[in-house]
């Protein structure tokens, strides 16, 4: 593979701690949910980050597909993500659970279902992840 693109990021204390690139144009103080036995409150955490993430990525990969077809996506179409974590079912460890809800105004139902069929494909994050997170797509 060619880089066409390089970042670097590094996290300290986990996920009760901050994350920053090295060019410094990012920065977030990580705060581990209540949920998973951390303090909560002010602060992200990682499935919020993957989410954003993904979500942006997802909508970069629709536009460029609909772009090879010679269609313009709307300035007002979203791609929401829903990024849950749990102990996986084999006892092994943890997992993500991953929805992606996908709004292509002004886009006929069965082109919209095609474009998000081939973004998934396109989408960097629904490659990385596809031989280990069922990432389940909905049209809206």
């Amino acid at each position: 593979m060619k880089v066409l693109y390089k970042t670097q990021a590094t996290a300290t204390g986990g996920r009760t701690g901050s994350a920053a690139t090295s060019d410094g144009a990012f920065k977030v103080t990580l705060v581990t949910p209540k949920e998973l036995g951390g303090p909560g409150g002010e602060g992200n955490n990682p499935e919020q980050l993957f989410a954003s993430g993904y979500s942006a990525c997802f909508l970069g990969a629709l536009k460029f597909v609909a772009s090879q077809q010679k269609l313009k996506i709307a300035d007002d179409s979203t791609v929401t993500a829903d990024v849950g974590i749990g102990a996986r079912d084999d006892g092994g460890g943890f997992g993500l659970d991953v929805a992606l809800s996908i709004s292509l105004p002004g886009v006929e139902r069965s082109v919209a279902e095609d474009l998000v069929a081939r973004a998934h494909v396109v989408c960097p994050y629904s490659h990385a992840t596809r031989n280990g997170l069922d990432v389940r797509l909905t049209v809206l």
